[in-house]
């Protein structure tokens, strides 16, 4: 191997490492008692795996107003998530498609104001989002929260969608009209099934952006529908006599799973989504 080469990858190498230390530490802080934590390095191994940080991190057992435990947050953001994503994703899909092929006056201009909203600050829609959510008699509830998300979502997925379809060719749209393909043919057989890179990289995205939510998820949710961020900082933050740091590092853990997860199992496609044309233009 040249020496270029080398020096490269033990670059990679030390960057790789520092990044993932902080996950490492984790890791190891939540399979160690907490006496092995007060003994211990920061960085040490665990003398011998304790599984029980786990288990009450993720015990469902409330009282009063407080939980001891994930799961039922964790519930609750599994039950936003998945409508949310499946939602925001087909409207986007539906958006894209009409502003990237089926072009109209004032499309360009519907298009950019959608664009705004991609970089709109969320702290600017509370107020008017509480207010319209109040109407609706929608406030602290999950299909509020699912509203909130798919709207705050929309945006993105339709300049997605939209950098996507634009990339075909008009002629498609004409020959296919010509055979008496109409709006929803057209997109149903011809270009839905030429959508599969795209509609990963959106259904990744916007998991992501929804189950790591903290901001609307403290805002427009009651109690009963708290998602898994809100749960994990009522853990961290709660009044104990003594500070379980094993019990926060397997909670943050847990909350992290599924986005770890998805990524791992799916982290390929969204590269290649990406450079299929996700972002182009």
């Amino acid at each position: 191997m040249k020496p270029h080469r080398l020096l490269l990858w033990a670059l990679l190498l030390a960057l790789a490492l520092f990044f993932l230390t902080p996950l490492y530490v984790m890791l190891t802080t939540s399979l160690k008692s907490m006496d092995a934590v007060r003994s211990g390095g920061l960085l040490s191994l665990p003398p011998s795996l304790d599984f029980s940080p786990w288990a009450k991190a993720w015990g469902a057992a409330c009282t009063g107003m407080q939980c001891s435990g994930l799961k039922p947050y964790f519930i609750n953001s599994l039950l936003m998530v998945v409508p949310a994503v499946v939602i925001s994703t087909a409207l986007g899909a539906l958006n894209g498609y009409v502003l990237a092929q089926w072009r109209f006056r004032g499309s360009e201009l519907m298009f950019a104001l959608m664009l705004f909203g991609v970089f709109m600050p969320m702290q600017v829609v509370l107020l008017p989002m509480s207010q319209v959510l109040g109407w609706l008699d929608l406030s602290d509830s999950l299909v509020g929260l699912i509203i909130v998300h798919v709207l705050a979502g929309l945006p993105s997925t339709t300049l997605f969608f939209r950098n996507y379809y634009v990339g075909f060719p008009g002629e498609l749209l004409r020959a296919a009209q010509l055979d008496g393909a109409g709006f929803w043919t057209f997109f149903q057989r011809v270009l839905l099934p030429l959508s599969g890179p795209i509609i990963v990289v959106t259904v990744i995205w916007q998991f992501t952006a929804i189950w790591n939510d903290f901001l609307y998820g403290a805002v427009f949710s009651g109690f009963d529908y708290k998602p898994v961020t809100v749960g994990l900082n009522n853990l961290a933050n709660t009044t104990a006599s003594v500070k379980e740091y094993n019990v926060d590092m397997a909670g943050a853990l847990i909350a992290a799973l599924p986005t770890l997860l998805v990524y791992v199992l799916a982290g390929k496609y969204f590269v290649r989504g990406l450079t299929a044309g996700a972002i182009k233009g």
